[in-house]
């Protein structure tokens, strides 16, 4: 059969007058179609049966291989900085070591009571009380306040302020409060000092 013969069939065949029971009579065009459309609709079939389901598995390993990749990635980089970390983690142990052996023992804070009273008098202070208040146990240390009460003028508290935060003591000023002491140009300042020991260092 022709080309030209075969289009003919096509543009003449009339699907109203389609004999289902009759199929082998069919002209052989009609037959191709309902082949092609039988085939596609197979292949429709296994796509979504098949195909879909590879498309699914495939998806599914992509995103796996990425999460692998991640991890991959943060792995090396720390790898690579695993040196770095234990540098740093040695300074910051010698770091601690230092900053604990600026903590006082218990049997040092008489001792630093009495360099806060000579700071203040060195300053040109008239000191009113320096007393140790309650200690306050804390979870990695001990914080010990100590109420101070002086009585100078301005640049007097000045000086005596920047004398204690210079000591070789870790020691902390709180609670500032400054009023008139009643004596011409003189201040009346109450001030808490904490310092800190280790929560053994009272042995």
């Amino acid at each position: 059969m022709s080309l030209q013969d075969a289009l003919e069939q096509i543009n003449s065949f009339d699907i109203n007058e389609i004999d289902w029971s009759r199929i082998g009579v069919w002209p052989l065009a009609a037959r191709a179609v309902v082949c092609l459309a039988a085939a596609g609709g197979v292949v429709f079939l296994l796509y979504f049966l098949y195909i879909q389901a590879l498309q699914d598995v495939l998806s599914e390993q992509v995103k796996k291989e990425q999460e692998l990749r991640n991890q991959f990635q943060t792995r090396a980089f720390q790898s690579a900085t695993l040196e770095q970390h234990d540098n740093l983690m040695s300074r910051m142990e010698v770091d601690f070591e230092s900053l604990v052996a600026q903590l006082p023992q218990k049997t040092q804070v008489p001792g630093l009571l009495d360099d806060i009273d000579e700071k203040g008098r060195v300053s040109g202070l008239e000191i009113v009380s320096v007393k140790l208040a309650s200690e306050v146990q804390g979870k990695f240390y001990v914080t010990l306040p100590i109420e101070i009460i002086v009585i100078g003028n301005y640049h007097n508290l000045g000086a005596f302020v920047s004398g204690i935060a210079g000591m070789a003591r870790i020691v902390t000023l709180h609670d500032f409060d400054i009023t008139p002491s009643g004596k011409t140009g003189e201040l009346k300042m109450s001030i808490q000092a904490q310092t800190y020991r280790s929560r053994d260092g009272g042995k």
